[in-house]
């Protein structure tokens, strides 16, 4: 008889192991695509809000993720599982692209950066990653912090030793972003840990309402006050930089040429090709001052922060944060408004800490868990001491 008749059939139980092994690759692969075409939306995204070399940075970066997306794509076909259709974008993109175009792009860097700088490893030993998928990761957190800080190659070391030698400059940013978020969050924390003080009191009602109100003014224009006075010293120290390089480039042109060469050597030019393009740029005055201080201060003469619209800023966020527990004395009193407060109150903190870890591109339900876990502390801390100095009163 002819011996393949005699072959025994495939173990069932080896067959449901392997069928089993490849759905957790399909699994895998499809989460591993839908992450890439994530982060090409994104970068698109930005792109969309960037210009010139920083828009084609991010187009090339954004070519990579759908490359990698292929791949991925490529290796679920080899499975013979179902490639998905490509999705809209995700709340972290869409709030990113969103924030880019409302501020900047530089102001929602940082956010991009970190997350790249946490996904560096992915593919490290990853035996189905395609050769350079790794490197490519890796690449990407460095490309990011080379954007953000302003600088290629090794720039950042020609621009700190420039730096010891001329104290005065410093390189410190802010703005109307950074301004809203903690001025959301403040209101939200400050205000309803007063309310709630006072609510454990036994207050009434209006008197509630009238410290919520007023705790709502109070800290709306003291934050706007304080972001203030903070943006117009800050841009007043870089106007006096500025003003510094301005004599410096008047006085003693030559020693400014030579740490811009030095710049330039530090970003990989030879010293020949570093000294010819520096003394280009020194023919004219107000060139030679714009990229001094672009390449020696890392400041943006056009763009030093607006105390006006970083005060307007924190002011709204204060109050759009403290405005929620003093909604429900508006129409009400007693335990309905204070059990609506409560409720009003944690939905904001949980959806603030989401936001927030989208931004940071960390897992927004543990992010809003614990902004709501922390900012609830505040407030039952201050609502039984508030209980406990109106018990004492009675």
């Amino acid at each position: 008889m002819d011996a393949e008749a005699h072959r025994p059939d495939p173990d069932p139980g080896t067959q449901d192991r392997e069928a089993r092994a490849i759905r957790r690759e399909a699994v895998r692969y499809r989460e591993l695509l839908a992450s890439e075409r994530q982060g090409a939306a994104l970068y698109r995204g930005l792109a969309a809000s960037a210009a010139g070399e920083q828009q084609q940075i991010f187009l090339e970066l954004a070519a990579v993720e759908e490359r990698h997306a292929a791949h991925w794509a490529d290796k679920l076909t080899a499975l013979g599982a179902d490639v998905p259709a490509p999705r809209r974008p995700g709340p972290r993109t869409k709030l990113l692209s969103w924030l880019a175009r409302r501020f900047s792009v530089d102001a929602v860097l940082p956010f991009v950066e970190r997350a790249e700088h946490s996904d560096a490893g992915l593919y490290e030993g990853d035996p189905d990653a395609a050769p350079g998928m790794a490197a490519d990761e890796r690449s990407h957190a460095r490309v990011l912090t080379r954007l953000r800080d302003g600088t290629r190659g090794d720039a950042a070391e020609g621009g700190r030793a420039i730096a010891r030698r001329e104290r005065w400059h410093r390189n410190d940013r802010s703005g109307a972003l950074r301004a809203a978020v903690f001025g959301v969050n403040d209101g939200l924390v400050s205000n309803g840990s007063l309310v709630m003080g006072f609510a454990g009191s036994g207050a009434a009602g209006t008197t509630i309402l009238f410290a919520g109100v007023a705790g709502l003014l109070a800290g709306a224009f003291s934050m706007a006050a304080g972001e203030y006075i903070s943006m117009r010293s800050q841009r007043e120290a870089y106007e006096r930089e500025l003003s510094l390089e301005a004599e410096e480039l008047r006085d003693d042109p030559e020693a400014e040429a030579e740490e811009l060469a030095l710049i330039y050597r530090a970003k990989g030019l030879d010293a020949d090709e570093a000294q010819r393009v520096a003394t280009t740029i020194m023919k004219d005055s107000d060139t030679a001052l714009d990229t001094m201080a672009r390449e020696e201060l890392g400041l943006d003469p056009e763009e030093l922060g607006s105390p006006w619209s970083a005060a307007f800023s924190s002011l709204i966020a204060f109050a759009l944060g403290a405005v929620v527990v003093v909604l429900p004395y508006l129409f009400g009193s007693g335990t309905a408004a204070l059990v609506t407060a409560i409720a009003l109150a944690a939905t904001a903190l949980f959806v603030v800490g989401s936001a927030l870890g989208l931004l940071n591109g960390r897992t927004a339900l543990r992010s809003g868990a614990r902004q709501l876990l922390v900012g609830s502390g505040a407030a039952l801390a201050v609502y039984f001491v508030g209980h406990v100095i109106g018990a004492g009163r009675i």
